[in-house]
């Protein structure tokens, strides 16, 4: 993927995230009880575009924080 498109969808992330209410442990340990095996460190690169975000995470970062794919992607 795109490293630029990647700091965005981080950059987003991050947002809906802060919006949702949700330090990174606890957004981590939201997908980790959903199986997403993914640290509170992974999640931290993926804000900052320094790791690659996959679908199935996308997918259920978008459910936990209830956005679309719209508000999601870049």
């Amino acid at each position: 993927m795109n490293k630029d498109y990647e700091l965005k969808l981080g950059n987003n992330i991050r947002y809906w995230r802060e919006k949702s209410g949700l330090t990174q442990e606890q957004l981590s340990a939201r997908l980790q009880v959903r199986g997403c095996d993914i640290t509170r460190s992974a999640l931290a690169k993926m804000e900052v575009g320094q790791r690659h975000i996959y679908s199935d995470e996308i997918k259920l970062i978008k459910e936990i924080l209830k956005i679309t794919y719209d508000d999601l992607l870049p």
